[in-house]
Order: structure tokens, then C-alpha cells, then sequence
């Protein structure tokens, strides 16, 4: 089999360079392990950006994809499937949401989001036509598709990608009175994430979303909560938003959907949201599709019946106790919830990339983001020893010179 830089030199030579990942070439994965072209063994610490909670290859998650893909894999919603419903039912069920909407990536289902939320403001709110606004927060990160790189303030994802759409005030992240200056009578809805992963872990302040929810519900506008990559158990609850006790109007889910086996996407809400939508109004292709449904419902049946949510709740608060005892040398601030942490390095240190390098030769697979930060997101189903070989070797990398 050819070797890791014959992959590498093709990735280069043939594809687009919108990405600069880790030189190493994965070939297989099971659990939290993954294996490259040549033969070496690695610890999954990123988890495909939180849509592998289930880990690699998870059985149950195959059976029901390849039990599915021999008898019926698409339709399109010109027609009904038998799993459509069951999948309805099982997120309803899961999240006391009424209603749901499938797409693929994380990026239609925002998409979908401000669509819905602008069509309540009109049709519910009375919000004059085509004015309504969303309210968004720096440091977001919600996708990548035209509409969505508008509102960013990271200008490396919107320069040279103009014009832009307009309809998105931007607000500082975690401050409340800044949220209730932004809002006007055209405000259809506020955007969230209730913990910026992409930003580098941030998190809010202590009851701010619990005050967003009130803020939304005085002045009558909905609040999206984006949960693709805080959501299905990832931060030691089904959703981020519930260690305040906090339901947002609609929920935004993806990534671990579908355990890493095929891009599923959704938008909850109640009837009296997301019934407004009406047939011919907004669709996909595969959205909803048989294939994506089955899997959608063994990976949510996967979260519950292994208590992945506990797990995660458990294992990152052992993993966080033992990295705020790491001597300070290189690090800045450790951050995180569940098994989504954040390891900030001292910003003198010219950034994060040799850190992950040098931990992906000794056997850890980590990414750095906005340079300077460590990401550690293994798959939920991590157990206690498999930690407990990884943190002393996190910890000498954490110290090295």
C-alpha cells in the first residue's frame, strides 16, 4: 500500500487548499483509535469536530446503515419513506421538541433556521416584509455557505467572498445589555451558540443564556440556539443549553446526527414555528432521506442506551481536575464543558501547531485553532484508562520547551 506522503503529495497536487490538517493519512478507525497508511495507532482527541460522540465505526450505526442501504436509500420527499416518521418521532421524543426539519450539513440547517425565523417574524410577529433582523454575537462560527460568512468577524472566512447579506446586527458575545441595545422592532430572532467551540471555547458568563431567554421572551422574538458541535451529549448534557435550565425556541443539530457516518442535519421547533413552513417553500434532495433517517435514529438510540451523556459529564470533569494541576509554564487558560475543552497557550509561543504535531507523534490527535489553542474533544465513549494513558503524555507536551 503506498505510504503516507504519496496521499498527501496527491491531497496537494489535485485538491483544493482550503484546509492545512495534520500530515497524517487515516486509513481505519474503531472507538476512539484510528490507524494511518502506515500501521500507526492514534488517539482521536478531535472526534471529526464532535460529529464522532459515538466514536469510529460505531457497530450499531453500521448495522442500521447497511441494513438500509440494501433495501432503499433515497426517494426524495416527492415521495413518502418508511423512516421519515420513525426519525421524526425519535427526535421529538429525545428532545420534547414538536417538530423537526432534516437536512444534511450543519450549514443548510442554519440556513433553514433564519428562514424559519424570518417567516415567523413576518407571519407571527408582523414584522414589515423582508425587514426582520437576526441578532448574532462575535466570534461566531455557524458555517460557511454566503449568507452565513455575512455575519462572521473572523475576516479570514468573508474576504474576498462579497457582497454580503445583510439583516445581521452583531452583538458582543456574553453581554447581555449590548443584546438588549441591539433590539429593535424588526427583530425576528436571536442567534446563538450556547458555547462558541469554533472560537476557541468560549464560554458565556454564568446565566447569560438563562437572560437571553428572558430578554427573547419579554420583546417577542424567537431564540436559535446553534448546538451542531454542544449538542447530543457533548458537553456532559443532551444539549448545552440545558445546564441553565434553558429551552431555546429553535435548535439547531448536526455532526454527531449521524455518529460520522453520513451528513445528517435538523432544525427543532414547536408547531407554532416551524408548522408555518409550508410545501414548496424550502426543501432538499437528501434531506430527509431513508438512509440518513436510519442512521439518525440508531445514533440518537446510541447516546441514550450507552449513557454517553454521563460519560461525557464525568470524564471531563477528571480530564479538567487534572489539566488545571499542569504546572503553567506554557499555558494561558484551560476552558470547557464536558469533553469540549479548550487549552490556551501563552500567546508568546508563536502558537498551538507544534504542540499537535508533536503530540500526534507520540500517539494523540488534537487540532489547533485560532492558533493558539489546543481543542480536546475525544469520542463520548471514552473510558477511564484509555484518560489515564493520555493525560501524562498531554501534560509533558504542555511542558516541553
Amino acid at each position: 500500500m503506498p505510504n503516507s506522503e504519496y496521499f498527501i503529495n496527491l491531497e496537494e497536487d489535485y485538491g483544493a487548499h482550503n484546509y492545512h490538517p495534520l500530515d497524517v493519512v487515516i486509513s481505519r478507525g474503531e472507538g476512539v483509535w484510528v490507524y494511518d497508511v502506515d500501521g500507526k495507532k492514534y488517539l482521536d482527541c478531535l472526534s471529526a469536530y464532535s460529529a464522532l460522540n459515538q466514536g469510529h465505526n460505531h457497530p450499531k450505526i453500521r448495522k442500521a446503515m447497511t441494513d438500509q442501504l440494501e433495501r432503499l436509500t433515497l426517494t426524495s420527499r416527492a415521495f413518502r419513506n418508511d423512516k421519515l416518521g420513525l426519525f421524526y418521532k425519535k427526535l421529538a421524543d429525545m428532545t420534547g421538541y414538536e417538530m423537526s426539519l432534516p437536512m444534511n450539513s450543519g450549514a443548510e440547517a442554519v440556513e433553514t433556521a433564519i428562514k424559519v425565523a424570518r417567516k415567523w417574524g413576518y407571519v407571527s410577529k408582523g414584522i414589515k416584509r423582508y425587514e426582520a433582523e437576526i441578532i448574532v454575537a462575535d466570534g461566531n462560527f455557524h458555517g460557511r455557505t454566503t449568507t452565513i460568512i455575512s455575519f462572521t468577524t473572523n475576516e479570514d472566512y468573508k474576504k474576498d467572498f462579497g457582497p454580503f447579506t445583510p439583516g445581521f446586527p452583531i452583538v458582543e458575545y456574553g453581554d447581555i445589555d449590548a443584546l438588549k441595545s441591539a433590539i429593535k422592532e424588526n427583530t425576528a430572532a436571536i442567534m446563538l451558540e450556547p458555547l462558541q467551540g469554533e472560537n476557541g471555547i468560549i464560554l458565556p458568563p454564568q446565566g447569560y443564556l438563562k437572560a437571553v431567554r428572558a430578554l427573547c421572551e419579554e420583546n417577542n422574538i424567537l431564540f436559535i440556539a446553534d448546538e451542531i458541535q454542544t449538542g447530543l451529549g457533548r458537553t456532559g448534557a443532551l444539549f448545552a443549553c440545558q445546564h441553565e435550565d434553558v429551552r431555546p425556541d429553535i435548535m439547531v443539530v448536526g455532526k454527531a446526527l449521524s455518529g460520522g457516518f453520513y451528513p445528517v442535519s435538523a432544525v427543532l421547533a414547536d408547531k407554532a414555528v416551524l408548522g408555518l413552513i409550508q410545501p414548496g417553500e424550502h426543501g432538499s434532495t437528501f434531506g430527509g432521506n431513508p438512509l440518513g433517517a436510519a442512521v439518525g435514529i440508531a445514533a440518537l438510540e446510541v447516546i441514550q442506551e450507552e449513557k454517553l451523556i454521563d460519560n461525557a459529564k464525568f470524564m471531563g470533569e477528571y480530564m479538567m481536575d487534572y489539566l488545571e494541576e499542569i504546572p503553567k509554564k506554557n499555558i494561558l487558560d484551560i476552558r470547557g464543558k464536558g469533553l469540549l475543552i479548550g487549552v490556551e497557550l501563552k500567546h508568546e509561543l508563536g502558537g498551538a501547531r507544534r504542540f499537535a504535531e508533536t503530540l500526534q507523534d507520540r500517539g494523540i490527535l488534537v487540532k489547533e485553532t485560532h492558533t493558539h489553542i489546543l481543542r480536546l474533544a475525544p469520542p463520548l465513549i471514552i473510558d477511564k484508562k484509555t484518560v489515564d494513558w493520555m493525560l501524562p503524555i498531554l501534560r509533558d507536551v504542555l511542558l516541553m520547551d
